[in-house]
């Protein structure tokens, strides 16, 4: 046998052999080892479209060295390996005439197979089998390629696959599988992009579908099993290119552009002033007015398999939500002159469903990418007409009652903010110094006029018949900032609600509060659903800024925050130290399809300055800060788990006997009740999986790669929190089963249940306005202005609504991120290839895929039950978001693996 070169000759072969010997057809089939630095390790990831269609190849010919054969005992085998080129999408290129050249002679891949052994005499990692892929022919969107490798029996079992790409241009790879073998063929799950060697030397590694802990790992992949997290976290330097594959921590520091105007300039979020998770680094160079912010571009980097765009079957909702930012919007703002102008008459919101807003004609172009938004109309010309939201389909003036708007904290867009009151008098805790008096206006006697006599506050309190919307303390250090914006306004508030008899709330205050101001005193009123005219408008309006405050919040903390945001840092760590032949990895990975990808867009174009979240909602230009102080006051990881938080907020309590382990406090809070099956369902598949990994519960303590990502995550992904003494410990299955259950209810559970009913609930936006643009009349009036409400007071509310271009802007984005993709990728619903090799992991998904069905059912038939108010009745949306399967489009239900849009 051929004896492994030093690393100073590997480095030689790799770069002058590859332009002689190994171009040609036949070669040596022992390469050099697997120490030389040209070996680049990779990651399996999903296929591109969670479907398996892609591209066939199989490899063309090579033999191995003559010592090998001649002991008679070599088998061929036969590379068959599935793929995608980009360069097959377009047929322009100066190389592409180069790349059909590689491809008549036999030589776009080359193959190298690792064997899991080392050799007995030198301890080495033993040499490579090599062999080069020919094309054989191609098929519409599927290109074969075929290969046959002599491997000797002394070479032991294959636990990984090298791949070098001869074509100019980037290439998809599926899957490689090894037919042949003595032990039956070999599937090896790639779904990566692959780059050219031109544009890196590196070889890619893809290991076989078998999961090792660290110290299981056969002796001849260690060096590459550590190898490749070494490659995938760089070294900290210079600017990511597209095709890099880097995983590394920055701050939020590319959210303004101040070296285009001072208005767009930002505060940095992460660091001690505004802390914040981390996002992936690009390394763009710095503005010449702030070296702190990082410059902005027309794309931003993702590492090369978190992003799938350039392909023809990219995912359809990512390209969908660029259309509609990049294209569409811009077109609106030029119908819509006037970014001021509301709406005059309630028919004027009606004819968005009806008539639409006439648009440029775009040869079909809207039409085709965008059809559910856009029609084309008999004189060529396009129309951005909406579907009618379920809301307003259902009932249209759900919108105006007390009772939805009270049942929508529970089974609506966010059922995250209720919380118990359990606290009287209610009190401030801001500094009164600044913010004024920190009492309440809401007072025992005025709850207990409102509630009727029914019970006093001291009865409903022991009763847990008190519920609170509380947004005084977060929002009121930002009012004057705010107020200081043009067409905007904010308040902090305050919403009480009272739980009757039949399990539903009924709203009984809200008050609503402008610390002082100049030489004004603090400004707060109350308002109670009156039974005169002045008194009910004036509820509507308080009603209408308590909507948008819970827009802005549900948007900036329960949707982005605590779920794109807080995420992302679990991602690149699990990159960085986690390899992909970890069974942990091959758990997550599923859960973070496309996420890095879309929060890379939320930065571009979402929550940037100036942006629709800063053009739309409340906070204005301090949208994103505001984040930055929830994240500060409010978030906890421990807490994130469903079960805890519902007893935080004092929706539930522990309850052993009980279903679920908890009793809830409102027996009918249907956001609770799907969800606690789907936690249970998700923790005893997560349970199942874990324990058939770490038998012996100090496995756990032992993984270092396992500690290791658990570790970055505290102290580098959410790196401001790292000294909080409330992260969990890693010791135990029970502690792991316990993370990994609640990142992945994020991920599933909770993005599903506040993301996918977006159109349905806001896509009528007076049910959930997303800014309101006037102070209420009684504070500081002018005698015209309260004339003129007292006179019109639908006016008033009109021009408190978002304006025209603000709300279709937000109607028009909230459409596409309420859309599921045809390539959608469900909880439960696929099993992972290296599941399915598993007997033990695939019975228990095949489980864990029956519980979510069960989960279908038990939905539907609650949602059949008119016991249960809070989710079904007259002109009632049915809670559907926790269902777990849906088809494509905006269902309202359905809840996908990965924060994918």
């Amino acid at each position: 046998m051929m004896m492994n070169a030093s690393h100073h000759q590997l480095h030689r072969l790799n770069t002058t052999q590859s332009s002689s010997l190994l171009h040609k057809p036949f070669i040596l089939g022992h390469g050099r080892s697997i120490n030389s630095p040209a070996y680049l390790p990779t990651r399996r990831t999903r296929n591109f479209h969670g479907k398996q269609k892609c591209f066939c190849i199989i490899a063309s010919a090579i033999h191995v060295r003559e010592v090998e054969t001649s002991k008679g005992n070599a088998v061929p085998v036969k590379a068959i390996v599935r793929a995608t080129a980009a360069g097959l999408l377009s047929d322009l290129g100066l190389t592409k005439p180069l790349d059909v050249y590689a491809d008549l002679i036999g030589k776009t891949l080359l193959l190298e197979l690792v064997s899991v052994e080392v050799d007995s005499g030198t301890g080495l990692e033993k040499g490579t089998i090599k062999g080069y892929a020919h094309k054989v022919r191609h098929e519409q969107e599927e290109v074969i390629y075929e290969s046959e490798l002599i491997v000797p029996a002394s070479f032991g079992e294959v636990g990984a696959i090298l791949v070098e790409n001869e074509h100019h241009k980037e290439m998809f790879l599926n899957n490689i599988v090894l037919d042949g073998l003595p032990n039956g063929p070999i599937h090896i799950n790639c779904n990566s992009w692959v780059h050219s060697k031109f544009d890196n030397p590196k070889k890619r590694i893809f290991f076989t579908n078998k999961s090792y802990l660290p110290d299981d790992t056969p002796s001849g992949l260690k060096k590459l099993r550590e190898m490749e997290m070494e490659n995938l976290r760089g070294n900290g330097k210079g600017e990511c290119k597209t095709s890099d594959r880097i995983y590394d921590y920055d701050t939020y520091n590319d959210l303004g552009d101040p070296d285009d105007s001072e208005d767009l300039a930002r505060p940095i979020l992460g660091g001690k002033d505004h802390p914040y998770p981390r996002r992936c680094r690009t390394g763009r160079p710095s503005c010449k007015k702030d070296p702190l912010s990082e410059k902005r571009s027309n794309s931003v980097y993702v590492p090369r398999d978190e992003a799938f765009e350039e392909v023809k079957q990219m995912t359809f909702s990512t390209k969908t939500l660029k259309s509609v930012l990049h294209a569409l919007l811009p077109q609106v703002e030029i119908r819509l002159l006037d970014p001021h102008l509301g709406f005059p008459y309630f028919t004027a919101i009606d004819s968005l469903f009806q008539e639409g807003v006439p648009l440029p004609k775009s040869k079909n172009f809207f039409q085709s990418i965008i059809p559910r938004l856009v029609k084309t109309i008999a004189e060529g010309g396009d129309i951005l007409l909406f579907e009618t939201p379920a809301i307003i389909d259902r009932d249209k003036f759900a919108w105006f009652r007390d009772e939805e708007f009270s049942r929508q904290t529970l089974a609506g867009l966010n059922p995250y903010s209720l919380q118990l009151v359990t606290e009287w008098p209610l009190k401030s805790k801001l500094d009164p110094e600044i913010y004024g008096p920190p009492e309440s206006l809401i007072t025992a006697e005025l709850i207990e006029r409102e509630i009727k006599g029914v019970m006093t506050i001291d009865e409903a309190l022991k009763q847990k018949k008190m519920f609170i919307l509380d947004y005084h303390d977060l929002l009121l250090p930002y009012v004057n900032k705010v107020r200081e914006i043009e067409g905007t306004t904010l308040y902090g508030s305050r919403t009480l609600f009272f739980l009757t008899m039949d399990g539903t709330l009924r709203p009984l205050a809200i008050e609503l509060t402008r610390p002082p101001v100049g030489d004004k005193p603090q400004w707060k009123q109350v308002f109670t659903p009156g039974w005169d005219g002045t008194s009910c408008w004036l509820w509507r309006l308080a009603k209408a800024h308590v909507c948008a405050h819970d827009s802005g919040y549900h948007q900036l903390v329960v949707h982005w925050l605590r779920t794109h945001c807080c995420t992302e840092p679990y991602i690149i760590a699990a990159n960085r130290q986690l390899s992909a032949m970890h069974p942990i990895y091959r758990l997550l990975h599923p859960h973070f399809r496309y996420t890095m990808e879309i929060n890379a867009l939320a930065r571009e174009s979402l929550i940037n300055a100036g942006g629709i979240i800063e053009s739309c909602f409340s906070p204005g230009k301090y949208a994103i800060e505001l984040s930055s102080a929830a994240y500060d006051q409010l978030w906890r990881f421990d807490m994130e788990a469903l079960p805890a938080d519902l007893i935080r907020r004092g929706m539930a309590v522990e309850y052993p006997t009980a279903e679920h382990g908890l009793k809830l406090t409102i027996k009918d809070y249907p956001f609770a009740n799907d969800g606690l099956v789907l936690w249970d369902a998700i923790k005893q598949w997560v349970r199942d999986y874990v324990n058939h990994y770490y038998p012996d519960p100090s496995l756990v303590e032992s993984d270092k790669e396992l500690q290791a990502w658990w570790t970055e995550v505290r102290t580098k992904g959410h790196a401001d929190k790292k000294d909080e003494p409330w992260w969990p410990v890693m010791k135990t299955p029970e502690d792991l089963i316990h993370v990994l259950t609640t990142i992945i209810w994020v991920t599933a559970g909770h993005h599903a249940a506040v993301n996918f009913g977006q159109y349905a609930y806001a896509g009528y936006f007076p049910n959930r306005p997303t800014i309101a643009r006037t102070n209420l009349p009684t504070e500081d009036p002018s005698d015209g202005e309260f004339k003129n409400f007292l006179h019109k007071p639908e006016i008033a509310l009109l021009k408190c609504f978002p304006s025209q271009i603000q709300a279709t802007k937000v109607m028009a984005v909230l459409d596409v991120l309420s859309s599921h993709s045809p390539d959608e990728e469900y909880l439960g619903d696929q099993m992972e290839p290296s599941w399915i090799e598993n007997p033990i992991i695939k019975a228990a998904f095949e489980r864990f895929n029956g519980r979510l069905k069960e989960l279908e059912g038990i939905i539907d038939g609650r949602n059949t039950n008119l016991n249960l108010k809070n989710r079904t009745g007259a002109g009632v949306v049915p809670y559907e978001l926790l269902k777990p399967f849906s088809k494509p489009g905006v269902t309202g239900m359905g809840v996908p693996n990965s924060i994918s849009i």
